[in-house]
């Protein structure tokens, strides 16, 4: 939309219907400091903080200073966003935040909203040509520059090529994203050249309902429903965390009751939770066989959000010209270690614009090498059990160095990074490096092109 509106002609591939994208299942919402009692700057010290001394600080900047008039551009754009009595945004704590400035839809279905409405807007939009049901299966590029796309239904040239392919928390077998979020865009990205970076850091979030064996297992309880006082509780019946932490202390300390109690699960109370302000979570619940209002939820961590991807500037370039990711498929350093909640999709918004406004200004592309012979083949299920078990929530270096083999290129990238990462820091666990070593803070983790493997300091 952005981009067609500032003059470009743009072509959108999508292996399913716009609206059946991971961000339409999104039950967090924008992160936005909006009231006279917060500020951006109140916003950046919660993001670093979060990050665990790993946040690109200017990236952090970009997303507080913008995210607001984000979420004003996106209500002129006739999405609807929950009000409280006096008609003002109803705005919802999540954990690391010290204010309330969460913007939701529908309560925990902001996504379904956003990409709905966004989705219509830009079926009609006369400078954008929609190919859903079409799949991309590789960059066209000579390792060089990206010169565009290829798809099962023919190769597309543009000036630049923007991978917005969403996260891969699906390569894990316990996931509470759809099985399409399988790293592809990070996976076609290094293929064509680019450099990736911080694939050690997948973020688990601590309350996805526990039913193994059943289609309901790891469903996602969102945040939101702890910021409005939901409880995690052990066997005992007594709370044991603080909800409104970082998620990754929250799941840290799932974990240990979990060792503690030789469980598979801790309880999540909602009963004093009015059903009402969440429908959609009660309702999927009750469709589980659970009944949130008599009794606690099973729930325990499951791979949520991915902080690595491919690695660009505040602009959303890559460091292969022409190739620009946005959201969860790139790495902007905006998150750190550990992402602050409801901040990914403000990023879409803040970066996705930048992205649009340089991408237009990428030059005519010189004459273009033949169709690269490579094609993406997805990770099989051994591949998801592999990554879930030896790069899972607490790691160790003999089932990291095991999981290098795997035919999947994302699967033994994230297992070298993981390796090069000698300390535990966020959701990285190292069972050998339990401590976070200082002398690593603001070091980023780059696996290039060629295999190799780097650190590096972003400004």
């Amino acid at each position: 939309m952005r981009a067609a509106e500032q003059g470009g002609r743009v072509c959108v591939v999508s292996r399913t219907p716009l609206s059946q994208s991971a961000s339409f299942w999104a039950q967090g919402g924008l992160a936005a400091a909006l009231e006279p009692d917060d500020s951006p700057e109140r916003h950046a010290e919660d993001t670093i903080a979060s990050g665990r001394g790993l946040c690109r600080p200017v990236a952090v900047r970009v997303l507080v200073e913008e995210a607001p008039a984000a979420v004003r551009d996106l209500q002129a754009r006739g999405v609807v966003f929950d009000l409280d009595h006096e008609g003002r945004l109803a705005l919802g704590l999540e954990g690391g935040h010290s204010a309330r400035r969460i913007v939701h839809s529908g309560g925990s279905q902001t996504g379904r909203e956003i990409t709905s409405k966004l989705a219509a807007m830009v079926a009609k939009h006369d400078r954008i040509e929609v190919r859903e049901n079409t799949s991309a299966t590789a960059l066209w590029s000579d390792g060089e520059r990206c010169f565009g796309v290829i798809t099962d239904a023919g190769a597309l040239a543009s000036r630049a090529t923007v991978m917005a392919t969403g996260g891969a928390a699906a390569l894990w077998r316990r996931t509470t994203n759809p099985r399409g979020a399988i790293g592809a865009g990070p996976v076609f990205g290094a293929e064509a050249g680019a450099d990736l970076a911080d694939l050690e850091f997948c973020q688990f979030h601590p309350t996805a309902v526990a039913l193994p064996g059943t289609p309901f297992d790891a469903q996602l309880i969102t945040e939101a429903i702890r910021g409005e006082g939901a409880k995690l509780l052990g066997a005992d019946g007594e709370r044991f965390t603080d909800e409104l932490a970082p998620r990754d202390a929250v799941s840290a300390a799932v974990l240990a009751k979990m060792r503690e109690e030789g469980s598979e699960f801790v309880r999540l109370d909602l009963r004093a939770i009015d059903p009402a302000r969440f429908p959609n979570i009660f309702s999927s619940l009750a469709e589980a066989g659970l009944d949130p209002r008599a009794e606690p939820v099973p729930v325990a961590p499951a791979a949520h959000y991915t902080m690595g991807g491919i690695a660009t500037d505040l602009d959303g370039r890559s460091s292969l010209p022409g190739l620009y990711a946005v959201g969860e498929c790139s790495c902007t350093g905006l998150h750190g270690a550990n992402r602050l909640a409801s901040n990914s999709l403000s990023e879409c918004f803040v970066f996705g614009g930048r992205a649009a406004r340089a991408a237009l200004a990428e030059p005519t592309e010189g004459s273009r090498p033949p169709e690269p012979d490579w094609r993406f083949t997805p990770p099989t299920r051994d591949t998801r059990d592999a990554v879930w078990r030896r790069a899972g929530p607490l790691r160790n270096p003999t089932d990291l160095a095991a999981l290098i083999p795997d035919p999947y290129p994302l699967a033994k990238a994230i297992a070298l990074a993981a390796l090069e990462r000698k300390e535990s820091r966020g959701p990285h666990l190292r069972t050998d490096f339990p401590e976070t070593d200082p002398e690593l803070d603001g070091v980023h983790v780059v696996f290039g092109a060629d295999g190799s493997v780097r650190r590096e300091s972003w400004e």
